[in-house]
């Protein structure tokens, strides 16, 4: 065999193994994809079951079991790193750890809780007995109307400030609004009352430096940014703080749908009118509020061993005025608090139901019960903004409007701009005011709160409120409502993922 004869045989031998290796490699290696993908579907169908399972909602958690169902690798593995942070994140276990030491510190009247039971007042032992926030009496209640009106109230309440100041806000944002609480602060730093303050990383991501908790510790203002965002590190984008809570010296309290910014108080203009509310209650409710705070700054800080420290006799007796509990949700829990107290309103309406909310995203149960109370002959009116601050969102509200609108319930939108609060009020005997939204984020991933009052003086002022509402809106019609060929398809992808928006 010449040099040329065996050079061309050991090519082509080499070609041949070459050729049956990669074969047989392939052939291994699609194996071990088809392998990996039985694994991945068999893992898709677990987690599916797992989420159905462990749901607050199968409506919110419906994108997830779609996603899984449809790209099992890619789904499984988005779940396990953005969806699961419940059960993932060592922020929200400390949080959860804290909570639920919180709860012996609510502290209940029994004689009122008897009361309640004596009187069968179903909504109130459903707040008192099974979401354990204790129902108080001796309260004096204010509401606002508009956001400027709460600030001006705030800023009287601040100046009298002598213990201590707690404040937790989902936004802040330099301007008149905050920078006028801010020397406030400072002043009653320098004065030696305690100032801590809470604020939502992903809230003020736009408003706020990175590290501006640093600026307010050295002007001795204690600091904790919740659930900081850390690219890279396990991003947990979902679960928010969207309270709004302000306590000053366990005798005041304010809460409400205004942040601390200036579109709130409507001294910048970004969507037109900035209709906004607040609430300001003085009396033995503040407590509840105080251990809201508490809970969720000790998981940061570890400062209070016990909370009743804070809790301070009320300086006067207030005429007796009807029920109030301050309450909470956060989505640690299986039950969903606010939802419920929406629903138990809605449910026991009897003549007429005003509801203001900025988004209108709602589950079956939701929708079905907004519907039976309409078909039963009780007035139920929405009020939702003209102008919206986030178009997709805005057009995902509208595709639930047709719908309720057959079934006699009135829309309304805020002609003037944006409306921004969150108020429930009925029959001139109950209404709620805080920081829940009418859509998923607030009823099932946002740590929320508010106040729930019955047979209380101020709620003719929450229900005059929504009156005057009626006059600057415009009621939606079943002909407006009908959308178009392509908007209905746009509108039921939208609805599709409503729980991610």
């Amino acid at each position: 065999m010449t040099e040329g004869e065996r050079r061309l045989f050991v090519v082509t031998l080499s070609f041949i193994f070459q050729t049956v290796f990669s074969m047989s490699l392939a052939a291994l290696l699609s194996e071990f994809v088809t392998i990996i993908k039985i694994i991945y579907l068999v893992l898709s169908f677990l987690l599916v079951l797992e989420i159905i399972k462990n749901a607050r909602s199968i409506s919110s958690n419906l994108p997830w079991i779609i996603l899984i169902i449809l790209f099992p690798v890619a789904g499984t593995m988005l779940y396990l790193f953005i969806g699961n942070d419940l059960h993932s994140s060592r922020t929200l276990k400390k949080v959860n750890k804290e909570v639920d030491y919180a709860k012996k510190f609510y502290i209940h009247d029994e004689k009122i809780k008897k009361e309640i039971d004596d009187k069968n007042l179903d909504k109130l032992k459903y707040l008192s007995n099974d979401a354990n926030f204790p129902v108080t009496k001796n309260n004096k209640v204010k509401y606002y109307p508009l956001g400027e009106l709460a600030f001006k109230d705030m800023i009287e309440e601040l100046k009298k400030a002598k213990e201590y100041i707690f404040i937790e806000y989902f936004k802040f944002d330099e301007g008149i609004m905050w920078n006028t609480i801010l020397e406030i602060l400072k002043e009653k730093v320098r004065d030696g009352v305690e100032v801590r303050l809470i604020y939502d990383d992903f809230g003020c991501i736009a408003t706020l430096p990175n590290d501006y908790y640093k600026k307010l510790e050295e002007m001795g203002i204690k600091c904790v940014v919740f659930n900081e965002i850390k690219p890279f590190l396990g991003i947990i984008m979902n679960n928010r703080d969207h309270r709004k809570i302000l306590i000053i010296d366990g005798q005041v309290a304010f809460c409400g749908g205004i942040n601390i910014a200036d579109e709130y108080i409507n001294v910048k203009n970004r969507f037109g009118h900035w209709k906004d509310n607040g609430i300001m209650i003085k009396g033995e409710g503040v407590y509840n509020f105080i251990v809201m705070f508490l809970s969720l700054w000790n998981a940061y800080k570890h400062e209070d061993e016990d909370y009743t420290r804070f809790k301070k006799e009320q300086k006067r007796k207030y005429k007796e005025n009807g029920y109030l509990a301050a309450y909470c949700d956060n989505p640690l829990e299986s039950g969903s608090v606010g939802e419920n107290v929406y629903l138990n309103i809605i449910n026991q309406a009897k003549k007429y139901l005003y509801i203001s909310t900025p988004y209108l995203i709602i589950d079956s149960e939701l929708n079905k019960a907004l519907t039976l109370a309409a078909k039963r002959g009780v007035d139920v009116r929405i009020f939702v903004p003209k102008i919206a601050d986030k178009k997709i969102v805005y057009s995902l509200s509208s595709s639930y409007f047709e719908n309720l609108i057959k079934n006699n319930v009135k829309i309304y939108t805020y002609t003037p701009g944006f409306i921004h609060s969150k108020v429930f009020v009925s029959d001139d005997i109950v209404a709620t005011v805080g920081t829940f939204n009418l859509d998923y984020r607030s009823l099932y991933l946002h740590f929320e709160c508010g106040i729930y009052m019955e047979n209380v003086d101020e709620i003719k002022n929450i229900k005059k409120d929504m009156e005057s509402v009626i006059e600057k809106s415009h009621l939606v019609t079943q002909k407006e409502t009908t959308p178009g060929f392509f908007k209905g398809i746009w509108q039921g992808f939208l609805r599709l993922f409503a729980p991610l928006m």
